[in-house]
């Protein structure tokens, strides 16, 4: 037990009686939930959907394990346990996050939560008829058993969601009440309400932190039915499923049968999806989309493909500097190699001009600082690190180096080899040479084809200043491994982004996440700046100084060159077979759903 944290069991008198508040079915990062109290489905589903049937996913990698909450199955737990792509199929949270707003939250296990305006504390009413799989009923214990195991034997980020409670509080036998310390934050009761409940009558805490083939016992929708370790899971839909006429299930959970098929690579995976083995098929390369779909299947209309517009931030794909090591310690070194990557001869050579240059952590989006110079609120975040943002950059003006398309521009090789001699770097004999005569050389690790492609481009270009950079692709198990424990120069890495962007950055890019191994740090990074903006964006009260915030993030980002911007795609492709519907129309604000597509085959 910490000591910070006390249990208070049983009915509550007294005080706390004086701090409650209004329940409400739903809550909001800023402003108010979309949907009213009441609401019949949301918006993106298809309430009258077709249930029954089936479908298959296909993944690359392995698993060993269907326990996604301990350290030992970080990176091989059993894909669709709880899944934000394929959806919780076991396991269920608090609140249901809403595909088509920022960050709004609606209730699921919680039937209504109580909060009050400085989000001092926040309080789950559960929802009378939740029921786990073995039809027990689903309580406050159940929730208070789930954080306190998950603070001792689970892993991050889930063991730390007791770090800013001061209070766990059983109120009633459906209600819970946290009370926050002072390392809160705003966002952090919406990050509390995603959190998992595990059911405390069938859950071993000795043998909790240990991997596990055997099924557990869960509140969502369907059953783990067979499991053929590494290959494949599949999941059965429960008739008895206790959430299937919510307003937040309508028109979701459609399937009978769910299977995740597992293989070794891209390339096994496309062509499993060729032969008919799994139903859909999301597609990430410009170079497979617009050339690898002749096969018979889409002559004949068994296979169909969709385009979506993304209507979200790019995310930022790149080259991550591992600045731990003191080659890339100097940001002068790493603002020269970012600069030496010739993206206008990789998009026409390798892509055949289909991606465009990504400019911001955030870019496309109004959370992007690209081209916007910084207003009042940024410049007050970020003026006690005067050094943090470059002048450029603070101003909007600054845009990444766009060269001749030959691969070896003469104009961006100049600028960046006056900001390595700067650096204190010297070309002889062909080779970059430190002052003590080193050569400049590192190692760049790849996990792909894909990868090992636009490293090769890259490495091209760095020869020229007599760069010697080497190309090491390795197998999945040891490229997650050595990820983890941050044993590489360079990485190529995709780092996401939403709306409302929150606590995950801690995990990416706070200085105590730095040598912490198992976290998101990959870049190393270690700047009060990113803390001070992280901060200054998890407390932001109005939808104005989050975005402030987030913009002020960015430049700091983007300033301490921790990774080259590769680029990114304005749409989303996915193929799959015709006999797969979704529903018509806009898909919600983060893309298209999976969770809410249906079997057109099966049997009314």
């Amino acid at each position: 037990m910490l000591a910070a944290i006390s249990v208070i069991a049983g009915a509550f008198a007294g005080p706390l009686a004086d701090a409650g508040a209004e329940p409400v079915h739903a809550i909001a990062m800023h402003g108010e939930p979309a949907l009213p109290a009441g609401f019949d489905h949301l918006p993106y589903v298809n309430p009258e959907a077709l249930q029954g049937g089936r479908v298959a996913y296909g993944v690359v990698g392995t698993f060993d394990n269907v326990r996604p909450f301990i350290v030992r199955s970080m990176r091989t737990t059993a894909r669709g346990v709880v899944d934000p792509e394929f959806g919780n199929l076991i396991y269920e949270t608090l609140m249901q996050r809403s595909q088509d707003e920022p960050f709004t939250l609606y209730g699921l296990l919680a039937e209504t939560v109580e909060w009050d305006e400085d989000r001092s504390f926040i309080q789950y009413n559960l929802n009378p008829r939740a029921r786990w799989s073995d039809g027990v009923p689903v309580t406050a214990d159940d929730v208070i058993f789930t954080m306190e195991l998950l603070r001792d034997k689970g892993r991050p980020p889930f063991s730390t969601r007791l770090n800013r409670v001061a209070k766990m509080e059983k109120i009633s036998e459906l209600s819970v009440r946290f009370t926050f310390n002072e390392e809160s934050n705003r966002e952090y009761p919406l990050i509390l309400s995603l959190s998992p409940v595990l059911p405390r009558h069938a859950t071993d805490p000795d043998s909790f932190d240990q991997t596990s083939l055997t099924p557990g016992i869960g509140s969502g929708p369907y059953l783990i039915s067979e499991i053929k370790p590494g290959e494949r899971i599949t999941f059965t839909r429960r008739d008895d499923y206790w959430a299937k006429d919510l307003p937040i299930k309508r028109g979701i959970d459609n399937y009978d049968q769910i299977t995740v098929e597992y293989f070794l690579s891209e390339t096994a995976q496309f062509e499993a999806f060729k032969k008919g083995v799994f139903d859909v098929y999301p597609d990430g390369s410009v170079t497979n989309w617009a050339r690898g779909y002749n096969f018979p299947a889409v002559a004949a209309g068994d296979v169909v493909r969709k385009e979506y517009e993304r209507q979200t931030p790019s995310g930022m794909y790149g080259f991550v500097f591992n600045t731990r090591r003191p080659l890339f310690e100097d940001v002068r070194v790493r603002a020269a190699l970012t600069m030496l990557f010739d993206f206008e001869w990789a998009n026409r050579s390798l892509y055949d001009n289909a991606y465009t240059r990504t400019q911001s952590f955030w870019d496309s989006s109004e959370l992007s600082s690209h081209g916007k110079p910084a207003d009042a609120r940024e410049r007050e975040i970020l003026a006690p690190f005067p050094a943090a943002v470059t002048e450029e950059i603070m101003e909007g003006r600054r845009t990444l180096p766009v060269t001749d398309g030959s691969g070896s521009d003469r104009k961006v090789q100049r600028a960046a080899l006056t900001l390595l001699q700067e650096a204190g770097y010297r070309i002889e004999a062909g080779r970059l040479l430190d002052q003590a005569g080193r050569p400049f050389a590192f190692a760049l690790m790849t996990q792909n084809e894909g990868q090992e492609k636009l490293a090769v481009a890259f490495q091209r270009s760095l020869a020229a200043l007599g760069i010697q950079m080497t190309i090491r692709t390795v197998d999945d198990a040891q490229y997650q491994q050595r990820s983890q424990t941050f044993d590489y120069d360079m990485i190529m890495k995709s780092f996401p982004s939403s709306m409302s962007p929150g606590t995950e950055q801690l995990s990416r890019w706070g200085s105590a996440s730095r040598d912490q191994e198992g976290s998101f740090n990959f870049a190393g990074a270690a700047n009060p700046a990113i803390d001070a903006t992280i901060d200054a964006m998890l407390n932001s009260r109005t939808a104005e100084d989050f975005r402030s915030a987030v913009r002020a993030f960015d430049r700091v980002l983007l300033s301490g060159h921790y990774v080259i911007p590769a680029f990114h795609l304005g749409k989303a492709w996915v193929a799959h077979r015709s006999r797969i519907a979704a529903p018509e129309g806009e898909p919600p604000l983060y893309g298209y759903y999976l969770p809410a597509w249906w079997d057109t085959s099966a049997k009314p």
